[in-house]
């Protein structure tokens, strides 16, 4: 990759300062770039820590190919309906990144955003900048999240986050109790079931989708339908929207779907939320039976409005038997001697934190979330990129960040022309 050289001075000056090198980082760069804005991307890893550094092995995307479309970078590969692998996918972000000359610095961490005077003071640990803008795209999942009482499990029981996870080898010989149903709880399930690894499962409230209905991938009859075109401020109620946990499903082999309820027809031990731990005892909210239920129901709506649009626009499509449930809790297990049951670990799959502490700017509300307006903030000059639904469902990914990073470039230089005209207009 080409770099345009950047010279580190005590205070280097530039327009503006992009925090960190992922798809929405590197976006924002390449409109920039188009914009001739001057700026620099500072990066605390290497460009696409994320996808080289914190995935599993065997990870691959849960959208299809087609979905890619870094800007003038859309998926040109062979395989558009398909779901391409780690390598896969770090190869088409490498070469989006290398397709122009982003004034991009690794391996320089931020340690500190302060507004002063109207200007921004951007300290690292490698020196200072300033910036007339900020772009925040340092993504949400720096902290692991695990529960606190997680402290007072026995020590002999092994604990591992799903960031940290690569391989079924990581875990230690015995059965393993995967926490969460998100996508990679159920996902690191079955990359232990499939490796012939004994596992457990702690089955939270997560929502599941399909994945082939009524001949198309359901992610294909929600594009058609316009779902992906809806923002969060056209939703009912935005806060419970963007808390939400992603639907569940999986694009390994081709993709298919998740039905927990098949996996505990076959042998595997499903319990409800763990609500808390101490020495070898586990304990399990009786929440089982309703979780499954919300996911199956989340699966059947979905079901429904492909069904109601295909109804309603007359479209041939091949229709399918109606959904049912496989198996039911007869009783739900609250308490577990781990040692007894034969555990040896347990892998939390529960999520992330974003860390803002380096931000010292009134951009936060009081839970720590940035408080904006697709990604531009009322603080003048902060911007961020990348978060789940910052404008829609397609914002954190690679179906629409590229929109994303295109309207925040157009605010930064629609701002830089009209300081630029006061400027010369004083002079």
């Amino acid at each position: 990759m080409s770099v345009n050289p950047v010279t580190l001075a005590p205070r280097t000056h530039v327009t503006t300062v992009i925090v960190g090198a992922g798809q929405a980082g590197m976006s924002a760069s390449y409109y920039l770039c188009q914009a001739d804005i001057d700026h620099v991307v500072l990066e605390r890893h290497q460009r696409f820590h994320a996808w080289k550094e914190d995935r599993w092995d065997s990870f691959c995307l849960v959208t299809p190919n087609w979905q890619c479309k870094l800007p003038d970078f859309p998926y040109r590969g062979e395989d558009p309906t398909g779901f391409m692998v780690k390598d896969e996918i770090i190869d088409y972000v490498e070469a989006f990144c290398d397709s122009f000359d982003a004034p991009l610095r690794e391996g320089v961490t931020v340690t500190r955003i302060e507004k002063i005077d109207g200007i921004f003071e951007v300290d690292t640990d490698q020196g200072l900048w300033s910036a007339d803008h900020v772009i925040i795209a340092s993504g949400g999942y720096d902290r692991p999240v695990t529960p606190s009482f997680a402290s007072k499990l026995d020590p002999t029981i092994t604990q591992i986050h799903s960031k940290s996870y690569r391989r079924p080898s990581d875990i230690p010989e015995g059965i393993c109790l995967v926490v969460g149903t998100g996508q990679s709880g159920v996902q690191l399930m079955e990359d232990l079931h499939i490796a012939g690894r004994e596992v457990q499962l702690a089955v939270g409230p997560a929502p599941r989708s399909p994945r082939w209905y009524r001949g198309k991938d359901a992610t294909d009859w929600l594009h058609q339908m316009g779902y992906y075109d809806i923002t969060i401020a056209q939703q009912p109620d935005p806060q419970a929207t963007e808390a939400k946990t992603n639907h569940y499903m999986s694009g390994r082999d081709g993709g298919h779907e998740i039905d927990l309820r098949r996996f505990a027809l076959d042998g595997l031990q499903l319990y409800g939320s763990v609500s808390d731990m101490d020495g070898t005892t586990i304990r399990f909210l009786q929440d089982l039976g309703q979780n499954l239920d919300d996911a199956d129901k989340s699966y059947v709506g979905i079901r429904t409005m492909i069904d109601d649009y295909i109804e309603r626009e007359g479209i041939d499509a091949p229709p399918e038997p109606p959904f049912e449930k496989v198996w039911h809790p007869d009783t739900e297990i609250t308490q577990i001697d781990a040692a007894a049951e034969g555990i040896t670990s347990v892998l939390w799959c529960i999520g992330f934190r974003p860390n803002y502490d380096w931000l010292q700017v009134d951009c936060l509300d009081r839970r720590g979330r940035p408080v904006h307006t697709r990604g531009v903030c009322d603080e003048d000059g902060v911007y961020f990129l990348g978060l789940g639904w910052l404008n829609t469902w397609g914002s954190g990914r690679f179906l629409r960040v590229a929109e994303d990073a295109a309207y925040v470039a157009k605010m930064i230089a629609h701002r830089h022309d009209s300081v630029s005209k006061r400027m010369k207009s004083a002079v």
